[in-house]
Formats: structure tokens, sequence, C-alpha cells
């Protein structure tokens, strides 16, 4: 990770060991709150260039600022002699500042030209600027001349001079006409570098009196404008062609100066005719690539940035037709003197060692001089810890005083360099400046950089801590000579918290910084390639992760730019979707996810897929009576390949607009032979298809006509039909106007009787697709053909097809019919065939109606409508069924062609005989009491005999839907209702019920009922244990207890014990009986009303229920019957509950005590 330094020398620090004992220079900060306090010699921070050109119409403003401490004074030299500025009213020197302002409102510029130098100075030492060469800017006049016309002759060349006057800086050329309008340029004609305009040969259209060379002063832009020049170009004596010669520069050789890192321009410029081609070429080299150009085409090789590289020989060569003619440029590379090692400003802890070095180069070598407070080092005082070794300059056991500033001018004949260095020695404890406490982030395996930006002088040595260990320079740490700690691969464990300590013979400074080591931000879910219609949407997704400290920014690039500026490009936190996307929004697509430390990026490409634009250039080659070759240029597949190319075509003879399919072709084809009819009038495009679809029709060829030809075709689908008893109707498919194949399209229709001997029948029609033959026989054989003909002669021999002329109705009845009836629904019937002599056309079938005439049993409401079956010519017998049982029938049959039936024949009666009934109608069960039901229902609908009586079954269905034992009962058929009683109450039932005949019982009609519940066991069943009035009868009930057992617990205990259980041994109730092994029952003391009916128990079928022994009352315990008390309270009642004697039958089961038993049993 990259990092600004907070401090810096000025203008930079050399750092080297001198001799095995040099000091390292310190540098100086440039930190105000540190320069504040230190002794600072001059350093010049701004000046004018060195070669100044000023505007006449303007100030003379002459730059010089310096800083130092104290800040520095200002004087200045002008041609090397002192310059009184206090003298001279014009001139003002700016506070705190160097900087003269001329003023030469009324005074010319002339007068303050010059060479001007700044020297700078404080107690500390001199520092001088460049020589600043003050000129004016110059845009003179044109000297007046008269120029003559000239006069060339016609293919010769010429050079038309412009010598513009001196100006400075260099005016600016160009040549224009009277109507300031630039003269065209060309290979032919072109202005040279030095502004002359050549011509290679000219032209009659060179002749023109308005040939101005103009010359534009860029400093005061002003234009001067030269005498126009006339050129007449004479046709009498005109030059003929040759070959090329160099105009400019002359001869075979020539050479070019240029400086290292200026432009170098090598101009060629020939003549010959016809107009040479100029080209460049290095002798044994290479142009440079990437530095050079060529202008005014290509007469001008132009090298930028000169290296020495470039020096060498240039051939410039010239050709046309006629031959060629080359030209040498030796390029020589000189230099302007330019820095390997300018001097740095130094500063010194007394008795330290430092240097001072000036290295330089140019081409010739430059001279190197040494000046002291702008003062020659040879002319100044002597110093004994000085010593000048060419360009190094070595100061050793410096005093403390000896500041000053060097000056190093390096000069040869193409310029000079001047530097100024100051050395100053100063004494300083240290000072850390990078600011305290401050906290460095950096992500996981990067490198992390701990600032210790510190000075002093001596130059304090840096020591670093980390939780109050030292860290050694090695391993993962690097301690840098400016003092930054540096960590290569930086770990979350290397999180915390640093110190550094700055150290010299004056004191110790310390400084603590922090370091926090993020997480790395990584694309979780890269973007993926997209192939996309035109017009669709494309969605690219980009999940990222990241330290959760740090914000992070989501930017989307396209081919690394900005996204255009269009609604249809929506930004999610996490995706970037293009709504109808277009060809333009192809490309690559890049998520970047910033955080203020790192990021990462991945791109996709979308490839946006659309129709193939239409082929271009369809073009018909190899043309032949019945084929043509049709070429064309694929469109533009829009990323996706062509699959195929269809060829579509047009008569415009027969069905001009209409677009016809004619054949298809590979994607890769580019052309295809093409098979044609005669007499077609063709037109030709051809549509691409790739996988998004089919392009546009291109445009259509030239149209292509074919010769006319006798048809090699007949119609089709020929038939011959008969439509009437004497006629016959022969019909067939026209031919198109492709299939004509020439004008006067005709059809010639023949026919004849098969079989017969006999000739062809024929005539010629047109436009017609049917012809109706009249007066034939009914239904015989004919045969038919139907010809093309058209101008040019007769298709092909026609096919012959057989048809037959029309049918007429079948004459007789089918004869001996006979039915066999099977069962009362089915019956079967016999019937002889009618010869085939009667029929009169094709047999189709026999047609056999039959329908109902009564019913046996009762009247029908409305006769039934026939029937008809359709049985095949070839058949003699059918089954009708769906016939009623029990019913008489009617039938006939009668022959069938295509015509029509025949007659029928004569009705045939038959009897069925009696079925199975109908099921029973209006079948239910309704509830009539709480252990009957009353069924009732109604006759079948379809009796279909005589009813012998009904079968009635029935079962009950207990709570898990199990079936119970089936009872039957047979029914009278006079019977509708029947009421079945003693049946179990609140009881499901399922009833069968069937009608009977003598053939058998009908289908069975089901249905089920309940029986109805007995009210008073129903409220019983209800939860009286919810009920309110329930709960406070059983609370007093339980308080009278407890008071009566209280009551005999005192009674008790005043008269004594009374011996209850031996008198009940004594006195045993025959019920209570000990347990017996049988039933496993308690006698002693048994609880008599667990043996009582649960309240859930039903009640018995004969609707009575026995009261309830939840009434139980207070008189079992002594109050009335058998209990009572005797004299000393104590009860004396039979202890044991009453046994209830009976239980519904059949319906018993066990109840839960009461809350009253539950208390007896405790008592």
């Amino acid at each position: 990770m990259d990092r600004k330094r907070n401090c810096t020398l000025c203008g930079g620090a050399v750092m080297m060991l001198l001799l095995g004992h040099m000091t390292t220079a310190l540098e100086v900060p440039l930190d105000p709150k540190v320069l504040e306090g230190l002794p600072q010699p001059p350093t010049i921070t701004h000046q004018s260039p060195k070669d100044y050109i000023i505007d006449p119409r303007e100030n003379i403003i002459i730059h010089c600022e310096a800083k130092g401490k104290p800040h520095p004074s200002f004087s200045w030299t002008r041609n090397s002699t002192h310059f009184d500025v206090e003298k001279d009213s014009k001139v003002i020197m700016k506070p705190n500042s160097g900087t003269l302002v001329i003023d030469i409102s009324d005074e010319k510029a002339e007068a303050y030209e010059g060479i001007y130098q700044c020297i700078a100075r404080n107690e500390h030492g001199s520092a001088v600027s460049n020589n600043i060469v003050i000129r004016q800017s110059r845009s003179p006049l044109w000297s007046k001349e008269k120029n003559e016309p000239i006069t060339v002759q016609r293919g010769m060349s010429l050079v038309l001079q412009c010598r513009p006057p001196a100006g400075l800086p260099p005016p600016i050329i160009f040549w224009m006409d009277n109507n300031f309008q630039r003269l065209p340029q060309s290979s032919r004609v072109s202005q040279a570098l030095n502004g002359d305009l050549y011509f290679s040969n000219v032209l009659m259209d060179d002749t023109r009196n308005d040939y101005i060379c103009y010359a534009r002063f860029p400093h005061t832009q002003t234009i001067q404008q030269k005498q126009p020049i006339t050129v007449n170009v004479l046709d009498n004596s005109p030059s003929g062609e040759r070959a090329p010669s160099f105009m400019h520069p002359p001869g075979t050789h020539s050479t070019a100066t240029v400086l290292k890192g200026d432009t170098l321009e090598l101009e060629c410029i020939a003549d010959g005719l016809p107009t040479p081609d100029i080209s460049w070429s290095k002798v044994n080299g290479e142009l440079p690539s990437g530095r050079f150009l060529f202008h005014s085409f290509q007469k001008t090789l132009k090298i930028t940035e000169v290296t020495d590289t470039d020096g060498g020989d240039y051939r410039c060569l010239a050709n046309n037709l006629l031959g060629s003619n080359h030209h040498i440029i030796t390029v020589v590379v000189k230099a302007a003197p330019f820095w390997i090692s300018a001097p740095q400003n130094l500063i010194l802890a007394p008795k330290e060692t430092g240097m001072l070095t000036c290295r330089v180069d140019g081409n010739p070598r430059p001279k190197v001089t040494w000046s002291v407070n702008g003062v020659a080092i040879e002319n100044s005082p002597k110093d004994p810890s000085r010593k000048i070794e060419d360009d190094v300059i070595i100061l050793s056991d410096v005093q403390t005083g000896s500041s000053a500033v060097y000056q190093c001018n390096a000069s040869n004949e193409y310029g000079y360099l001047l530097a100024n260095a100051f050395v100053s020695v100063l004494a300083e404890p240290p000072r850390v400046l990078t600011p305290p406490n401050h906290v460095y982030s950096v992500i996981t395996n990067s490198r992390a950089l701990l600032d210790c930006a510190s000075f002093g002088s001596p130059l304090p040595k840096i020591t670093w801590f980390k939780d109050s260990q030292s860290i050694l320079d090695g391993g993962s740490y690097i301690i840098h000579q400016n003092g930054t700690l540096e960590i290569n691969v930086a770990q979350p464990l290397n999180s915390g918290k640093y110190t550094c300590m700055a150290s010299n013979n004056l004191g110790n400074k310390e400084n603590h910084v922090y370091l926090e080591v993020k997480e790395p931000t990584r694309i979780l879910k890269q973007p993926e390639y997209k192939v996309v219609q035109r017009n669709g949407v494309a969605v690219f997704e980009c999940k990222v992760k990241h330290d959760p400290t740090l914000l992070p920014t989501m930017i989307w690039l396209k081919d690394n730019g900005e996204l255009p500026d269009d609604v249809r490009f929506e930004l999610g936190s996490d995706s970037l979707t293009i709504h109808d996307v277009r060809e333009d929004d192809k490309g690559t697509y890049t998520c970047i996810r910033n955080t203020t430390l790192d990021h990462d990026s991945a791109s996709a490409t979308l490839t946006v897929v659309e129709q193939p634009d239409p082929p271009t250039d369809l073009e018909l080659t190899d043309q032949r009576e019945h084929s043509v070759q049709l070429t064309w240029t694929p469109g533009d597949e829009h990323n996706s390949p062509i699959k195929s190319f269809l060829i579509q075509y047009e008569d415009s003879l027969h069905e001009r607009g209409i677009w016809a399919n004619m054949t298809e072709v590979s994607g890769t084809s580019t052309t295809a032979r093409l098979e044609l009819s005669p007499y077609v009038y063709y037109s030709f495009r051809v549509l691409a298809l790739n996988e998004v679809g089919l392009s546009e029709p291109s445009v259509p060829s030239r149209q292509y006509r074919t010769n006319p030809a006798q048809p090699d075709m007949n119609p089709s689908n020929v038939k011959a039909v008969g439509t009437s008893p004497d006629s016959m109707t022969i019909t067939w498919k026209e031919l198109t106007g492709l299939e004509s194949n020439g004008p006067g399209l005709q059809y010639k229709v023949s026919w004849r009787q098969k079989d017969v001997d006999q000739d062809w029948n024929s005539l010629t029609l047109a436009n017609v697709s049917q012809y109706v033959v009249t007066g034939t026989d009914t239904f015989v054989p004919y045969e038919v053909t139907v010809q093309a003909i058209n101008d040019y002669g007769l298709g092909p021999r026609p096919e012959v097809v057989l048809g037959y002329s029309g049918e007429d109705s079948p004459t007789v009845a089918p004869e001996n019919v006979q039915v066999s009836v099977q069962n009362g629904t089915v019956a079967e019937v016999h019937w002889d065939t009618v010869p085939l002599s009667t029929v009169r056309g094709r047999l189709k079938g026999y047609k056999v109606s039959y329908w109902k005439l009564r019913s046996l049993h009762k009247q029908d409401s409305e006769p039934e409508k026939p029937r008809v079956l359709i049985f095949s010519g070839n058949e003699t017998e059918g089954h009708l069924s769906g016939l009623h049982p029990y019913s008489q029938y009617s039938l006939n049959i009668r022959a069938f062609n295509g015509k029509g039936d025949g007659p029928s024949s004569s009705d045939q009666h038959f009897l069925t005989p009696e079925g199975v009934p109908g099921p029973p109608a209006e079948f239910k069960v309704r509830n009539m009491d709480l252990d009957s039901l009353i069924v009732e229902w109604a006759p079948p609908l379809e009796d279909n005999g005589h009813l012998t009586g009904y079968l009635l079954k029935y079962q009950p269905i207990n709570t898990t839907d199990e079936l119970g034992p089936l009872k039957e009962l047979f029914l009278l058929a006079n019977e509708t209702s029947i009421t079945l009683d003693n049946l179990k109450y609140s009881t499901r039932y399922k009833f069968y019920l069937n009608a009977m005949t003598v053939k058998g019982s009908g289908p069975t009609v089901t249905e089920e009922a309940v029986t109805v519940m007995d009210e008073a066991m129903t409220s019983k069943q209800v939860d009286i244990a919810t009920q309110g009035w329930f709960i406070g009868l059983m609370c007093a009930i339980a308080l009278l207890i407890l008071v009566l057992l209280i009551v005999c617990f005192i009674k008790r205990n005043k008269g004594g014990k009374y011996p209850v259980k031996e008198k009940e041994d004594a006195h045993q109730d025959p019920e209570i009986q000990p347990m017996k092994e049988d039933d496993g029952t308690f006698g002693e003391y048994s609880d008599t009303e667990d043996h009582k009916p649960l309240k859930s128990s039903r009640t018995p079928s004969n609707g009575t229920a026995k009261k309830d022994d939840s009434d139980d009352s207070l008189v079992d315990y002594g109050e009335g019957g058998d209990g009572q008390f005797n004299e000393d309270g104590s009860f004396i009642g039979q202890y044991s509950g009453k046994k209830e004697k009976d239980t519904a039958e059949g319906n018993e089961s066990s109840e839960a005590p009461s809350p009253v038993n539950a208390m007896n049993s405790f008592v």
C-alpha cells in the first residue's frame, strides 16, 4: 500500500555514506510548526523563464520568489551589473518578494531588454536565479517589393518563395487567395517548412494571380500579407514526363542537427511527372516505434522526444512510373546540459560530514563551475572544511555558523543549468512528525506501512515496539531508513498498538499508532455470460462478501467505461438489469465492489442476438433454358450464426405480388441452382434464418423470363362421378399459370363406355374444371382422360380414369324376412339379399326399421318412433337390442345405394316375453315411533310383465358401520308400504327393496333410516356436571354430610362405641357376599352403587325408564325408611346402599359413581 510522506526534502535529500564515516544528511520537513523555529538559508521557489519574450503593449513582470528563515531580501543584476531598482521610477519591487514590475506605458520596451538575475539573501547565505533574457516581441512589416508575373510551361516544377520578415518569435506561414480561402494542397502542391510553396509539376489550372503568403505573429496576434504573386502556365512547349529529382534539399546528401528531447523534422520535396510519391526509411535501423509521424503528404518526417539513438542516416525515396531517386539526411543529435544528479539541500549537525553532488551530461560535455552565495568559489573565502573534486564538494567536520548556499552551473554551447543547494548546520532534539494515535487500516495478506516521520539533528534513530515488545528488523517486519515500519503480509494477529521512538544525542521522542487488519472484499457470485435477444432483458448478478466495518460501494462499467445514461439500465444492490436490450448494449460488463481499502471485480460479456439482416447483392448468372444460378451476399448475422437461406419467387405474369417458397439451402451457401418452369416471369428474393428467426426479405432480383413450351403435365385429381341416372360429371384440378408452360391453356376431355367397342368422345374446354356428359345409361362404367393443351402443343399422354354414370334407386325389397326373439330385450332378424341387377348402383347396405306397437301389460301413453339399424350390403342378418320386454313390435327392411332407398319389405310383427321389472319408484323410510319405522314405495315404472310381489330386506348398522343380521320380508304386488315394529331405539337400519316378476327380481333400491331416541333418556344424557344448579346441589349435599359426620362423631364419643361391624356380620344382606372364585366380586363392604347403570345407558325398548339412583335422599341414612339413629346418635340403619333390581335388557352398561356415592365410600 503506497503512502504519501508527511515530510520531504526541499528538493529531496542525498543519503549516502562518504569515506566510510560520512553522516546521512537530514531532510527538511515542510511542516510549518517545525519550520517556524528552524533557521534556513534562502531557496528560490519561483522565477521567470530563461528566455522571456515580452509584449510591448503590456508591463514587464519578472518573477522572483524565495523562502528562508529569516525571510530573505532581494536584489537584481542587469547585464552582470547591479540594477538599482530604487533609482528607476518605472520599476517597482513587490513587498516581501523579488518580483519586478516595469511600467513601459511611456517607455519603449527595448530600453529594458537585457539579461537579469535575482539574488535572495539572509544571514545564512544567498541564492541566485537563472539568467533571465528579456526580449521584446517583434512583428515587422513586409518590405515593399514588386512581384513580376511568373511564366512556366505546363509540367515543369515551380517554387513560390514567401521570405517573411524575421519576427520574434518566428511567424506562422500559410497561403491564401484574395477571398481569404486557403489554397488547396496535395502531393503535387505543398508548403515547405520554411513557408515556400512547392509545385512538383504545374497544370493549366494553376494559372492565377492571387497566390498570397501570409505571416501570423502569435505574440501580437497580427497578420502580415505579401504582395500577390501571378503565375501563368503555358502549353506551347509542355514538359514531358520525367523521373523524380529533389527540389529540397538539393543534391543527394544533407545534414540536420537536433537537440535531445526536441522534435526532429526532416523534409524532402521532389519534382517529376507524374507526381512522385515520397517514402522514408532509416539506414541501418528502424524508425522509432510510436514516436514518428508523417506530414504534408509524406514529404515531412516528424520524430518526437529525440534520443541519442535517433541519430544516423535517413533516406527519403521519391518514386514515379519513370524511375526513382533518393536523398540521404544525416541527423546529428546534440544535447544541452541535463541533470544526472542535481545538488540537494543538506542539514548537518555540528562535527558531521556531508557531500554536494552536481552530476550533469550533454553533447558536447558541459563545463561545471561552483559558487558560494552567488560568488565564484575560487573568489570566496577559503574554508578548510570544504574540498572540491570536479562535480562534488565534500564538507567535513562542519561547525555552527558555517551555513551557506552553493550554486552549481553546468553549460555548453546549447544551454546551461543552474541549481542552488544550501548547507544548514543545526543541533535539534528529535521530533516525530506523524500524527499521534493515527489508525492504519489494511486488508489481510496485504502490505502494511506504519509511518514514523521524524526530524532532528543529528538524524534520529528510529526504534519500533508492539505491545511493549521491541520489533527487530527482519522476518515479517522491515524498518525502512526513513523510519517506516513495513509488514509484508499483514494478518489479523498483527492488529494492535505500535510505538515508534526517535532518538539522538539530544533526547528521545515517541509516538503511538494503531493497526487494524480487515477481511478482504470478495465477489462470491460473479456475473455470467449472457446471450439475450434484442428487446429482451439481461440481468447480471454480483454478490459480494466484505469486512462488516467497511462501507462498500458498487460500480458497474461497460467496456471499461461508464454505463450509458439511460433509464433502461437499472442498478440493484447486487445486480444490474438492462431492459429492452439493444444492439449497442453488447460488450463486457464489469462489477467493481469498492471499499476504502480494497476492491474486487468480475466481468461478463453480453451478446445481443436478433434476426439476421436481409441478404444483399442478388445476381442471376449461368442462365439456361430451365435453370439459373442465383448468388447473394449474406447480411449481418447479429451474433447468431445463419442456419439456412430461404429462396422465394414471384411470378409476375400469372400471380403478381404473391411470393412462394422455392427452395432452402444451408447457411454457409451463397449460391443456389434454381430449376425453372417455362413461360414464367420470375423474380427472386432471399431470407436468412438463425436461431432467433427469419430476416426481412432481400431486395428482389431483376426479372428473369423463361420461354413458353408445351405442357409437361396434365390436370390432376381427375374423377368421373354420376350425378343423375342419365348423366356423368367429369371433374379435374386445373393447372396453375406456373404449370401451363405457355399461353392458350385448354383441356381435352375424352370418354367412352368401358368394355364396349366404340370410339372416344372428345371436346376441348378452357378455364373450366368439369364437364357433364348426358344421355348415359344408368350406372355404366366409363373410361375418362383429361389432357392439357396450349399454343405450343399437347401435354403428355393422359392417364385413363375409370368412372360410372349416375345411379337410380333399387327396385325390389329384401325377401324372406324372419324374426327370432332371443329374450325380452333382444331379437334376431334374417333376410335374403336383393339381386344386383335390381340395385341400379352400388349397394351400400340394408336399413332395418323397427318400432314398439304396444305394451302387453299396460297401455302406452304415445307410440314409439321407429328405430333404424344399418347393415352392410354383404350382411343378411342382425340383432335388434334395447327392446322392451312383454311388448309387441313391428319391423321392415329395405336396400339402399348412393341414389337412395329401395322399397320396404312387408311389416313383420313379433312379441317379446316378460322380463325382470325395473326398480320400485319413490322408495323412502320415515319414523313412526321409538321402535318402529314405516317403509313406503311406488310400483316400478317399467313392469316388464306381471308383478308377483316385492322382496324387502333390512339390517341394523352399529356405530362402526358394521352390518347386523339381515331380515327378509316377502310382500304382495299390491302393497306399497309396511310398518316395522320392535326395532331397537336410536339405531340406524339399512333397507333393500326389489320388485319381482316370474322372470325374477329387478334392480335393488336402498335406503337408510334411524329410530327415534327416548326424550327422557336424552335429557339425562346431557352433561349435568357442567350445569350450575347441579354444582350448587352437590356442594350443599357435601356440606350436609360433613355436618352429619361431625354430629355422629360427637355422639359416639359421648355414648360409647357401637359394634356396627359385628351387627352387620350377624345380619348379613344376602346380596352382600364374600368374594367368589367364579366371578371375582367382593362381598364385604360392597357398595351396591357400583352396580347401577351408567347415566348414558339407553332407555328400554318399551319406552319406560327407572328412577335414577342419583335422586338419593337422606332417608337412606336414617331420616325414614330402614335407617334410624339410636339413643346416642349412632347411625344404625342399613349401612350399604340399595341395589337396583332390573337393568334394561340388552343395554347393560356400567355407570360411574355419582358424587354422593363417592362421599359414601369416604365415610
